[in-house]
């Protein structure tokens, strides 16, 4: 259907904006899908909805007049700032010293929910990277593999939190654990972006990099407790969009700089309460234009049957190997009976981490559009999956509530 319309910059951008904070907000509530897909999850569908491959395709000329090169410059900066400050937030949230406590539990449960499907994503990935369509023109061969088998392995602590506060288990001990196996998770997938990012070519500016980073923390982590309450959100972005712009132009990525940012920031230096407020107000001003922006880079390309087949077998082994992984490490553990099935579930969340780790491999032209489009559809189901499959879980054993 062919629609010619006329608006003007600002014009199109208010209506885009317009959208974006409503469209989605009424399909949550309307039909009261918080159960199996909370809001973000929403966001994230909506916006794979307004994209290319469906409504621009089903209103090419109302799409083309609204989506134009400046709203999309526009939407494109907001995207970049918003999930800047995400992953910057992300990174305060780890606890590694808790991690660290209960080291053997959470290395061998993270490494084993890692490492399982990781491997089963190589192997599928493996069989892609054969084919053209599916490879990026700047990836080598490792890179690919890599990247797709790590992809299927990621957990979101992000949505996590959420979804344990959902299930009203994030204070007790069971979501303590969660919370220590995904951050280590988070430090390990972060770990291997930047080492699947690294280039030959400029190996010796991003070693450069690192040792720069590691040298400028100490100096900031001296520096920040001296300050004043106030003081320390400012220095902390100023902090931030340092090491963003230098894990940039050192031929990284910003938010690889953004998440270290926030990695050696210690969340004690700044009221819990306003490390909430800080959050809720990144997923619901800044976060929802990147989840359209997101969604305008999906392309199924002219074989849609294709991006659904190998969206469907990303998914199978992703899901298969996390509770395998999981169930691997109960049993080295010997956990109770029911703790590694509703660990590994709800380790299935990927969310916006795994969509983040997807656009910088998109960015980098590590992979196509239309594997990015399979991976988001991947990510989408897996987190749709999570709370109904924990809630089973939970209702039978009293003790987790």
């Amino acid at each position: 259907m062919s629609i010619d319309i006329s608006l003007s910059t600002a014009d199109a951008f208010l209506l885009v904006m317009w959208v974006i904070f409503t469209v989605p907000y009424l399909a949550w509530r309307l039909l009261r899908t918080d159960y199996f897909a909370p809001l973000v999850v929403v966001q994230i569908v909506i916006g794979i909805l307004l994209g290319p491959a469906i409504a621009g395709r089903l209103f090419p000329g109302l799409h083309d007049a609204i989506f134009t090169g400046p709203v999309l410059q526009f939407l494109g900066g907001i995207a970049a700032w918003g999930v800047a400050v995400f992953v910057w937030c992300a990174g305060i949230e780890l606890d590694v010293r808790q991690a660290w406590a209960n080291r053997r539990e959470c290395v061998i449960t993270a490494g084993f929910a890692l490492a399982v499907p990781l491997l089963f994503g190589m192997v599928v990935t493996g069989v892609l990277a054969s084919g053209t369509r599916w490879i990026g023109p700047e990836a080598s061969g490792w890179q690919f593999v890599t990247g797709v088998g790590m992809a299927c392995a990621v957990s979101a602590l992000p949505v996590l939190i959420m979804l344990l506060e959902k299930l009203s288990i994030l204070r007790a001990p069971i979501g303590q654990r969660l919370l220590r196996y995904a951050s280590l998770d988070d430090i390990v997938i972060w770990i291997v972006l930047a080492l699947i990012l690294m280039d030959v070519h400029r190996i010796g500016l991003q070693v450069a990099f690192v040792a720069a980073f590691g040298i400028c923390s100490l100096g900031y982590r001296r520096l920040m407790p001296r300050l004043d309450a106030a003081d320390r959100w400012y220095v902390g972005v100023i902090w931030m969009l340092l090491s963003a712009f230098a894990a940039e132009w050192f031929g990284l990525h910003f938010m690889i700089g953004a998440f270290l940012a926030g990695a050696v920031t210690d969340a004690e230096w700044f009221e819990e309460r306003r490390r909430t407020e800080i959050r809720f107000g990144v997923l619901l001003l800044l976060m929802p234009v990147y989840f359209l922006v997101t969604g305008l880079r999906t392309d199924w390309g002219v074989d849609s049957a294709a991006v659904m087949l190998v969206a469907a077998a990303l998914l199978a082994v992703a899901v298969l190997g996390k509770l395998l992984g999981v169930w691997i490490a109960g049993r080295i553990l010997r956990w109770p009976a029911g703790d590694a099935s509703l660990v590994g579930w709800m380790l299935q969340t990927k969310g916006l981490i795994m969509i983040v780790f997807t656009s910088v491999l998109l960015d980098k032209r590590l992979i196509s559009q239309e594997t990015f489009t399979a991976l988001l559809m991947m990510a989408v189901v897996s987190t749709i999956l999570t709370v109904p499959m924990a809630s089973r879980k939970l209702k039978g054993i009293p003790k987790w509530h």
